[in-house]
C-alpha cells in the first residue's frame, strides 16, 4: 500500500548516513556484506497473495519473493539463500535506510519524493500497476463513473486516499469515504458490508479478493485512476548493488523475449545465436562486469525462471488472482516490459 512521506520518514532519511555506518561493515560494499553473511535480507509485505505471502509453515511465495530468490540465484547459485523481513508500509523505508534489509521487494510505488528524500534508489519497474475499484456484482455497476453517492472503503494516510478524492472531484461525483488505519481493517470492513466500494492498487484488489468470504460475488471495475509503478528499491550510495538488482529483472525479461525458460535452458546453452550466447554467458564478460559469474543469467533462469514464468505461476490467468499480463506484457506484445540489451 502506498504511503505519503511523513516527517518521521524524512527524519530517518536525514540520519541515513549515521544509520548506514552502523549497519554496514566499513569498507565493504553491499555485495561483499551479502557474500560474507551468506544470504540476502529481503523486505517484503506482511502478506499479499501473489506477491509475498507466507504459508502456515513459513514458506514464502509470490512475485516479489521470486525476485529476491532470483537475486540469490545470481549471487550464490542458490535461491534459498535469502531471508524475508515482513514489513508494514510504515516501517519499510526505515528498514532499508538502516541496513536491516539489503533490498525492498514489496509493492511500493516509485515516486519523486521517495526517490529523492529517503536515501533510496528505485531500480526498475517490475510491475506496472494503477489504482482501481472493487464492487459487489449485485450493485450492477459496470464503471467507476456510476459510483456517485457510494461509500468507499480506503486506507487513511495513503496516496490511495488522495487519488480517490481527486477522481470523484474531477468527475463531479459525490462519495462517502470510510477510512481505516490498516489495509487489513479496510478489506474486512468492505467484506462486512460497511461500504459499497473498496479501492487500492489493482494488483491489491485481485490479491485481497481471494480472501473475501465469497470472492466470486465481487468484481474489479475497468477504470485505472492512477499510475503506480512498482519495483525493488535499494539504498543510495552503492552503484554495484543497484546494477545487480536492476539487471536481475532485465535478465528475466530478456530471457522471456528470447524464449529462454527453465524447460529449455539446457537446449539453449547449445544455441549458435550470438545474442543468446552472450545472455547465457557463453561469450563475453557481462557477468563479471556486475561482480558476478559468467553464468549469472543461467542461474536465474534455472532456479527461478524468466519473467513470464514468474508472473504466470504467481498472479497470472490460471491462478486464483487471474490477472492478465496487460501493461506487464513484453514491449513487442503490447506491454511495457522492456529490457536494455545485455551486451
Amino acid at each position: 500500500m502506498k504511503r505519503i512521506v511523513s516527517t518521521i520518514a524524512l527524519g530517518a532519511a536525514m540520519s541515513f548516513g549515521a544509520t548506514m555506518a552502523l549497519a554496514q561493515t566499513p569498507g565493504r560494499t553491499t555485495l561483499q556484506n551479502i557474500q560474507a553473511k551468506g544470504f540476502i535480507q529481503c523486505g517484503v509485505t506482511q502478506g499479499l497473495a501473489g506477491f509475498s505471502m507466507p504459508d502456515s509453515a513459513g514458506n514464502w511465495t509470490g512475485m516479489d519473493v521470486d525476485f529476491c530468490r532470483a537475486l540469490a540465484a545470481a549471487v550464490f547459485n542458490d535461491p534459498s539463500k535469502v531471508r524475508f523481513s515482513p514489513l508494514s508500509a510504515k516501517d519499510r523505508f526505515t528498514a532499508l535506510q538502516s541496513g536491516e534489509i539489503d533490498v525492498l521487494s514489496r509493492n511500493t510505488t516509485w515516486t519523486l519524493q521517495r526517490d529523492t528524500s529517503l536515501g533510496l534508489n528505485f531500480s526498475v519497474i517490475n510491475y506496472y500497476d494503477g489504482q482501481g475499484f472493487m464492487v459487489r456484482k449485485s450493485l450492477n455497476v459496470k464503471s467507476a463513473r456510476e459510483l456517485s453517492g457510494a461509500s468507499v472503503c480506503v486506507q487513511t494516510g495513503t496516496t490511495t486516499e488522495l487519488n480517490v478524492a481527486d477522481f470523484f472531484r474531477a468527475n463531479n461525483l459525490k462519495y462517502e469515504p470510510v477510512v481505516f488505519a490498516t489495509a487489513d481493517e479496510t478489506v474486512k470492513a468492505y467484506d462486512a458490508g460497511r461500504c459499497d466500494v473498496f479501492t487500492t492498487d489493482a494488483s491489491g484488489l485481485y490479491a485481497e479478493r481471494v480472501k473475501l468470504q465469497r470472492p466470486d460475488d465481487h468484481m474489479v471495475l475497468p477504470e485505472i485512476i492512477s499510475k503506480e509503478p512498482l519495483g525493488p528499491a535499494v539504498r543510495h550510495g552503492d552503484d554495484q548493488w543497484m546494477d545487480i538488482v536492476k539487471w536481475t529483472h532485465f535478465a528475466m525479461v530478456t530471457a522471456e523475449e528470447l524464449n529462454i525458460s527453465k524447460a529449455n535452458l539446457d537446449q539453449m546453452l547449445q544455441s549458435t545465436n550470438p545474442e543468446i550466447r552472450r545472455v547465457l554467458g557463453i561469450e563475453g564478460n557481462n557477468g563479471e562486469a556486475l561482480g558476478l559469474t559468467k553464468d549469472w543469467v543461467v542461474r536465474i533462469v534455472r532456479h527461478v525462471g524468466n519473467y513470464s514464468e514468474v508472473f504466470d505461476r504467481n498472479v497470472g490467468p490460471t491462478t486464483r488472482l487471474g490477472i492478465a499480463r496487460g501493461l506487464n506484457a513484453l514491449w513487442n506484445k503490447g506491454g511495457l516490459q522492456y529490457a536494455p540489451p545485455i551486451r
